[in-house]
């Protein structure tokens, strides 16, 4: 077996380790399309169609939307035994390594990750630059179905310390204790109007680092020097970090990144804004 660099892999590595044995390769695409009419929200459509028509040979669609999420509608974490059933279907088990990709800005692909490191799986990176960077290189793509995975066991390991529920954020508003980064843009961390959230607002204390302000030109991370840059007040703060934003996707690049510059002790408040927001007695601040 060989190593896997954790968390992002770069297109050289994934074409000289395509033909491992245990490689899992996942395609974890996701598209959103924006609302049709004024006061409705974007909303979620699976990537199976393209990946059917197009994808990285030996990949498999990990599917977000219907299976790697609890079914309450959003993307919230999945339960530990339902989670063990959708990689095991992927062929995901203790002995493999997992790189994941998307055609977004890698965020679908962030998830995934967080997931299964919530999970206690450790062997698994992103696909720095995802399927857009690999196309811009002309690699090999096909249309060809992927055969089903072998059978595969999967030992969840929960780690609660990864993941941060709205008692815990709470805690910290109150009381202090981690810092608050919120990953959406900028225009969002202001906003004094919503039609995406039951109230406009952010948590109160958050500092701002927008996920797609991490990524180059190409869709890769930026390198970790820039990063630290973009995270310097956040790193003025030692000690615990918790991501949030809309929904728990966006807030997976940001704790990517932050390991990427040796952070250890971040977790991502999986119930984000749209938990957050609809309990009227939890404050926010605005504009």
């Amino acid at each position: 077996m060989s190593t896997l660099p954790t968390p992002l892999v770069s297109t050289d590595w994934l074409a000289d380790h395509l033909a491992d044995a245990d490689l899992r390769l996942l395609d974890a695409t996701v598209f959103l399309a924006p609302p049709t009419e004024a006061g409705e929200d974007w909303t979620a459509e699976r990537g199976a169609a393209a990946h059917a028509e197009e994808h990285i040979p030996g990949s498999r669609y990990a599917d977000i939307v219907s299976e790697l999420s609890s079914d309450d509608g959003w993307f919230t974490r999945p339960d530990a035994d339902a989670f063990k059933a959708a990689v095991e279907r992927l062929g995901v088990g203790d002995d493999t390594k997992v790189v994941v990709y998307d055609r977004a800005a890698s965020m679908w692909a962030t998830r995934v990750w967080w997931l299964l490191r919530s999970y206690g799986f450790e062997a698994v990176a992103v696909l720095d630059g995802g399927f857009g960077a690999w196309k811009a290189e002309r690699r090999a793509t096909t249309g060809e179905s992927t055969p089903d995975a072998p059978a595969a066991t999967f030992t969840p390991r929960d780690r609660p310390e990864l993941v941060a529920d709205t008692a815990q954020v709470l805690d910290v508003v109150n009381d202090g204790g981690a810092c608050l980064i919120n990953s959406l843009t900028a225009e969002d961390f202001s906003a004094t109007s919503t039609d995406r959230y039951a109230r406009p607002g952010r948590i109160p204390g958050s500092l701002n680092v927008p996920v797609f302000d991490l990524l180059a030109a190409d869709g890769t991370f930026k390198p970790a020097d820039a990063l630290r840059e973009q995270f310097a007040d956040v790193l003025a703060r030692p000690g615990r970090k918790i991501t949030y934003c809309g929904g728990g996707i966006a807030a997976t690049g940001d704790a990517l990144a932050l390991y990427v510059l040796g952070e250890t002790d971040v977790a991502v408040y999986d119930g984000s804004l749209r938990e957050w927001t609809s309990d009227a007695t939890l404050p926010l601040e605005v504009g």
